[in-house]
């Protein structure tokens, strides 16, 4: 992980030995904050915070003690304009790593020295985004406890620094209302010191509000049915922020499967919506009449553009690609299949779902006019998460293969507010398997691919919805998992101190986690399945993966494991992903296919089957 700063030509910040990455939460983000030409940031090795002046020469210096261990995480700092000192989130592992203490904390800037970091905040169980008003002498800061996960209810605080700064009289700005239930996030200031977030209260859509301090209400900037922000999974997300010194935010929001940007005056109130070629948004960083935007779209890999104004800052008039996942691959864009946006019907009346359909494309080939083509339906993981409509060539390699591939948003993603995410809750192992059934049925009663030929893959958790769909389905006729959870009370034991009580919450009493646990049911699998798995990995144990192959070989069923040497959770090295990736094409060619595969690949010995 590189610290990149975007010049004539890209430099790298930071020395090759550090590596800019934070553990804390356990997904980190959050990893480095830039103020003029100094640079503080996380390093992955020893997890101590580190300044370093940029383009001097000069190697980072260390501003938080060594512990001996990387015990201690740091992550969302920020620069305190009137102190100085930098603020952040500091996760404590040192007396428990499944349950760490969670504050916030105040690090000294003014010498060379290593000092203890100073607590400002502790006493809940987590803290995010503290952020401070460039204009007086005073921070918000998110905070939310046990059982909730922070997407599902949160606190939004402002509290007031004395002269030595230290944190006095404090007061909750969202998020105490009995009577409402709401998860604010990303509070900002404004240039004029105003306090600005994103919350769901009422709608269940995260819009942006404002702060009336002097009547301490909160007041809606701009109300869509749609959101504004994402779940806070990871630390550092910048969804909307402020052009230079002007009242104008620059947002971006997610509605029905697409992202739009805009522009808000807040003084007038008035919004104008800009037209970029991204049709898939996350973060935004702002200049003055410029700002930058990791983007991507069915046909343009994940990127990141600057994008400059008028000087009414209402309408584009440069956008340009500073940065792209992958610059080469527009050159075979006759092959990209664009993802076809659906809605449809689940087996809850009048409840909808949503996915990305891809139909199989080659310029240089034909399907045969009787043959409709073989499904390969993919389950995202999370599952509190959302999959995008962009272009992904793990996809492509199938489409461009003749198969047609389905990317659902069962009940329980985000991007679609807090009634369709809460979809889940009390029911994970049962909505999203309806849901990813409902959809490969839909698209075969409309003529658009083979019943005879329907497969899903999943990793992760999207892993355990696909062997969830295999053992209490027969919608599907072949499976395969990643690293898939088939024991969803192990994980419930072993899991780290953010997602704790998240399992409870999604599948509830304790006959719920065995009897939706695959695992315990290896004898309801009907159809052929392949296994992948990494034999590093601590969210799921490599025994799952053995027990359930173990299992399905004794019953008689195709069934294949492979075993990575070296991977954990989540395949890194590239030989593994190709690997991984051909031998689920040649296993599904195989067993449920009848057809030869393009490529040349020496598949694996599938038992009960070669």
């Amino acid at each position: 992980m590189v610290i990149v700063k975007e010049d004539d030509k890209p430099v790298d910040v930071i020395p090759q030995e550090f590596a800019a990455r934070t553990l804390a939460q356990e997904y980190g983000g959050g990893a480095f904050a830039v103020q003029d030409n100094v640079v503080v940031f996380s390093n992955y090795k020893d997890q101590r915070l580190y300044k370093q002046p940029i383009g001097t020469g000069s190697l980072p210096v260390p501003l938080t003690p060594d512990y001996g261990a990387p015990d201690v995480s740091y992550a969302d700092g920020v620069f305190d304009p009137h102190f100085s000192r930098y603020i952040t989130v500091m996760e404590d592992r040192r007396t428990s790593s499944l349950n760490p203490t969670t504050t916030i904390v105040s690090i000294n800037l003014s010498n060379g020295d290593v000092h203890e970091p100073k607590v400002l905040i502790s006493g809940n169980d987590f803290y995010a985004s503290p952020r401070i008003d460039p204009t007086r002498k005073r921070m918000a800061w998110i905070e939310w406890g046990h059982p909730n996960m922070p997407w599902d209810k949160s606190e939004l605080w402002v509290g007031n620094f004395s002269e030595s700064g230290d944190l006095t009289e404090r007061v909750c700005v969202a998020g105490n209302n009995p009577m409402l239930v709401e998860s604010p996030a990303e509070p900002k200031w404004s240039p004029k010191g105003e306090l600005f977030f994103v919350t769901d209260r009422g709608s269940g859509f995260w819009n942006i509000y404002k702060w009336v301090e002097h009547t301490n209400e909160v007041v809606p900037m701009y109300t869509l049915d749609a959101e504004f922000t994402r779940p806070l999974w990871v630390f550092g997300i910048n969804s909307y922020d402020f052009l230079g010194k002007s009242n104008h935010i620059v947002f971006t929001y997610r509605r029905l499967g697409r992202s739009y940007l805009g522009v808000l005056d807040c003084d007038s109130g008035s919004v104008s919506l800009l037209d970029i070629p991204f049709s898939d948004l996350s973060n935004v960083v702002t200049g003055n009449d410029y700002f930058y935007i990791e983007g991507a779209s069915g046909s343009i890999p994940l990127s990141i553009a600057k994008v400059t104004l008028d000087e009414n800052k209402t309408e584009v008039i440069n956008f340009s690609i500073v940065w792209s996942s992958s610059p080469d691959v527009m050159q075979f864009r006759s092959f990209f299949s664009t993802p076809e946006f659906i809605e449809f019907p689940t087996s809850s009346p009048g409840q909808k779902a949503y996915a990305y359909f891809y139909p199989p494309l080659n310029p240089m080939f034909q399907g045969l006019p009787d043959e409709k083509p073989p499904l390969l339906v993919k389950t995202h993981g999370g599952p509190t998460a959302e999959t995008r409509g962009v272009l992904d060539l793990s996809v492509q390699y199938w489409t461009s293969r003749g198969w047609a591939f389905l990317d659902v948003n069962y009940g329980g993603s985000t991007g679609y507010g807090r009634e369709y995410r809460e979809r889940l809750l009390k029911k994970w192992g049962i909505v999203d398997v309806d849901d990813c059934c409902s959809c490969a049925r839909f698209l075969v009663e409309n003529g658009k691919v083979d019943e005879q030929r329907l497969c899903i893959t999943g990793r992760s958790a999207g892993g355990y919805t696909t062997l969830a769909s295999l053992a209490f389905r027969d919608t599907f006729k072949a499976g395969a998992s990643l690293y898939g959870i088939g024991d969803i009370t192990l994980l419930r034991a072993e899991t780290h101190k953010f997602e704790s009580h998240y399992m409870d919450n999604l599948v509830g009493n304790e006959s719920a986690y065995y009897e939706r646990s695959p695992i315990n049911f290896v004898n309801k699998f009907t159809c052929p399945v392949i296994l992948f798995q990494g034999l590093d990995d601590k969210v799921v144990p490599p025994d799952q993966a053995r027990k359930i192959y173990k299992a399905l070989k004794e019953s008689g069923l195709p069934v294949a494991l492979v075993e990575y040497e070296g991977e954990q959770h989540g395949f890194r090295k590239a030989e593994n992903i190709k690997f991984t990736l051909e031998q689920q094409m040649v296993f599904f060619a195989r067993t449920v296919g009848k057809f030869e595969v393009a490529d040349d690949i020496t598949p694996i010995k599938i038992e009960n089957f070669d």
